[in-house]
């Protein structure tokens, strides 16, 4: 192994947290994995890894090691890209972190035509509940809705978002139409339960005046899709984005409240690792996404 390939294995093995795990994405045996890890211990003198049967950690030497790895091979990518220049063909990895539910249904199908315009790029997209932290887990690129989460990271806006309260004509029949954010208190209010955020506190604006109303209801998921079904079937109201309802709200399935007061937007970023020189399959994927996104 040269020194570039033996601390890529090492980054990877950290980031996969187990042998069998590191193992399965380098399509080796568990034991011929095992014995690249002691080849690179016993070359530096050190051991880099406690391991058992089931489980690994770093010892010290290990974390120091995975640092400055992530280090070098940054920079590596980042000489790599300086000395292509911006019209090198897109080749190579990138791996992508998106919401489920986003992910699966609009994402994972512009994968599937990006690669087919690209051909020599290597598509990894992982899907998961909540956002991951890009740089450990090894991400070049992660999907978020609403303002970016990190400062430390760069961004690129895709895609603008308005946020609505709607119901069901059902439910409003029923029930009446809030005509102030503080109504809302009154009504069954569908929640949508997102990562760490507080659900429960809903924000509105009108010119300089915000209120903030803590609005309950009997039903909540962590699901999008499923909060959104409930309000069309009449349970109560709910956030949506424009992205989300916009053909229930054309249709008439749906109706916007509130309509004189907003609520933060939901725009869709593209997050990633603050780079000098971004490599030429990650600057393609992020045009492409910008273009499908507004055509």
């Amino acid at each position: 192994m040269n020194t570039a390939s033996e601390l890529e294995f090492f980054v990877l093995l950290a980031r996969q947290g187990s042998l069998a795990a590191a193992a399965r994405e380098l399509h080796l045996t568990a034991p011929a994995l095992s014995k690249r890890l002691a080849q690179l211990e016993s070359r530096l003198g050190v051991r880099l890894v406690q391991r058992t049967t089931r489980r690994m950690s770093l010892t010290a030497e290990g974390d120091v090691f995975l640092a400055r790895a992530r280090t070098i091979l940054e920079d590596i990518r980042e000489l790599e890209n300086e000395v292509a220049g911006s019209k090198a063909a897109p080749r190579g990895r990138l791996r992508i972190n998106a919401t489920l539910g986003f992910g699966r249904s609009h994402i994972a199908p512009l994968v599937s035509e990006f690669v087919r315009q690209h051909p020599a790029v290597e598509v990894q997209l992982q899907l998961t509940d909540r956002p991951l932290n890009l740089a450990e887990q090894g991400f070049d690129l992660g999907l978020r809705f609403g303002e970016p989460p990190d400062a430390r990271l760069a961004a690129r806006k895709i895609m603008s978002n308005r946020r609505f309260v709607c119901a069901s004509p059902l439910y409003l029949e029923a029930h009446g139409e809030p005509l102030t954010p503080e109504e809302l208190v009154r009504h069954a209010c569908i929640i949508h339960r997102q990562n760490d955020e507080d659900y429960h506190l809903w924000r509105f604006a009108k010119g300089r005046e915000s209120v903030a109303v803590k609005v309950r209801g009997g039903l909540s998921s962590n699901d999008g899709d499923v909060v959104q079904q409930w309000a069309l079937e009449g349970q109560g109201l709910v956030v949506r984005s424009e992205w989300d309802a916009a053909k229930y709200l054309e249709s008439g399935r749906l109706r916007a409240v509130l309509a004189e007061w907003s609520l933060p937007p939901a725009d869709l970023y593209a997050i990633y690792p603050p780079r000098l020189n971004l490599s030429a399959r990650l600057r393609a994927f992020l045009d492409f996404l910008a273009a499908r996104f507004n055509p």
